[in-house]
């Protein structure tokens, strides 16, 4: 799905859009190597990191950034007009996501505050507990009333927090009603105020930081822009800033580097002696049981020999899942099981006479029916682990 970002959003003077068409700096090759390595040498060193990404983490993905020589406000402010419809579905992950993701699953980096609303962070797998997305995110719903978030597969119908036309399908505390208040995209305007709960986040980790590292923005927009300057408070606080043009706080930056972001990276990851990881599409996990009180039987990792790539990832799964008939929620330890990164929307049903019962309150997007002849299995469990795209 195409989406023209710019465009969605109401006219703002160009004043108010921050400097640019700033000229890109490359450093020389040694110096450059130099730089990685110091930078290596404190990722090594600290003890609590936290990322700040902004467009430049995404161009290699097929997305332009606003400021730079070609951004979108680059070429407005010339009077032109840019091409800008972006198919976000169709977008995977850089290698700068990749990386993030690999250190976030080692425990190196603590948080990531985003300015992107392209929804690369989350589809590479990192966790949104360890996420702020301050200016939105093209693929989430949200309800205006109990504040549950729907990660769709394709960009939201709408802009600038509107409302998108459904409904919220979460269970009330009793389990009797659905919520039923209306979703709204969570893509900001220009004078929009910040998530106040992506923002509370931001600033606590930055705060704790004694390590940001900033990735692919000019640092321009507040308050976003200047949570960075929080870690530096902190006692031995450093910041890193990673882009290829100038910044505001390029004078307070402990590095800075100019580079592309992505050769950044596969140097940081090589000087830590880890691997970036190779993207894998989302996996989709639909679990459908006629009998609630039974346990869904996986085979052990023993048995899986001759089983193909997809029935190996199952096969990893807990094989103690259950659920409740008279619960609209799993259990705690089935959502500690199935809510890994590298699972997309999960969706648990249970199959009785009457059809098919939704046990879980993620996305719908999941198959609620089977095949007729498998209505009558008797104690069967059903597994379809699907591969999607977003």
């Amino acid at each position: 799905m195409s989406v023209n970002y710019a465009a969605g959003l109401s006219n703002f003077p160009h004043i108010h859009k921050g400097r640019v068409g700033l000229p890109e700096i490359f450093d020389e090759p040694d110096v450059l190597d130099e730089k990685i390595t110091e930078l290596v040498n404190l990722i090594k060193t600290s003890e609590y990191i936290v990322f700040h990404t902004g467009a430049g983490i995404s161009t290699t993905a097929g997305i332009p950034d606003f400021r730079g020589p070609k951004g979108v406000w680059t070429l407005e402010s010339k009077g032109l007009s840019p091409q800008v419809n972006i198919d976000f579905d169709e977008a995977i992950p850089t290698k700068t996501h990749r990386a993030i993701l690999a250190l976030q699953k080692l425990g190196i980096v603590k948080y990531v505050v985003s300015q992107n609303i392209d929804g690369l962070h989350l589809r590479s797998g990192y966790p949104r507990c360890q996420l702020s997305e301050l200016h939105g995110n093209m693929f989430v719903e949200k309800c205006e009333k109990c504040g549950h978030e729907y990660y769709r597969r394709s960009p939201v119908s709408t802009m600038t927090q509107k409302r998108t036309g459904n409904l919220c399908l979460q269970k009330g505390k009793r389990g009797l009603t659905n919520c039923r208040g209306k979703l709204r995209d969570t893509i900001l305007d220009w004078e929009d105020s910040l998530p106040y709960g992506d923002l509370e986040n931001a600033e606590k980790h930055s705060k704790k930081a004694d390590l940001s590292i900033c990735l692919g923005t000019t640092l321009q927009i507040v308050p976003s822009g200047k949570l960075p300057l929080f870690t530096l408070k902190n006692k031995g606080g450093k910041m890193v800033i990673v882009n290829l043009q100038k910044t505001k706080y390029d004078k307070k930056a402990d590095i800075l580097i100019h580079s592309y972001v992505d050769d950044v990276m596969v140097g940081v990851m090589k000087g830590l002696g880890l691997e970036i990881p190779e993207y894998n599409k989302e996996l989709y996990l639909s679990i459908t049981t006629r009998f609630p009180d039974e346990k869904l039987k996986i085979k052990p990792k023993e048995e899986q020999k001759g089983m193909t790539e997809t029935e190996e990832r199952i096969g990893q799964l807990d094989s103690s899942i259950k659920t409740e008939q008279k619960s609209d929620l799993i259990n705690e330890t089935t959502e500690e099981i199935l809510n890994r990164s590298n699972l997309g929307h999960i969706s648990i049903h249970q199959l009785s006479e009457n059809g098919v019962k939704k046990l879980n309150g993620n996305s719908s997007n999941s198959k609620r029916t089977l095949p007729d002849e498998k209505l009558n299995e008797g104690l069967t469990k059903h597994v379809k682990l699907e591969e999607k795209d977003f």
